[in-house]
């Protein structure tokens, strides 16, 4: 399954996914957005059992306020509409999986 650019206008339906949601919130100019991005889609790609959503915080400024992003990239990982896990920074695809099962 591909990544999908989650926004305002399908937000709320990616947030009442039955699947378990993992979210990546980044910037173009980011350079450790950069590195966790391919990883990001290979989960996606890998794992069709996870609704897989990057949000641009410089285009979705009320996203990334929803979510209190001070720091990116960060990943939140979203399970029955509620936020299980917020990962900041960096971190191998190990991590994000073992998050994502959780």
């Amino acid at each position: 399954m591909s990544v999908l650019k989650v926004n305002n206008s399908n937000f709320d339906d990616v947030i009442k996914s039955e699947k378990t949601v993992l979210l990546d919130f980044y910037a173009d100019w980011c350079g450790p957005c950069r590195m966790v991005s391919p990883l990001v889609d290979e989960i996606a790609e890998e794992n069709p059992q996870y609704l897989v959503g990057k949000i641009n915080v410089d285009e979705e400024i009320e996203l990334a306020q929803k979510f209190e992003v001070v720091s990116i990239p960060m990943l939140v990982v979203i399970k029955n509409g509620q936020i299980k896990q917020k990962i900041v920074g960096a971190r191998p695809k190990k991590d994000i999986l073992k998050a994502l099962e959780d």
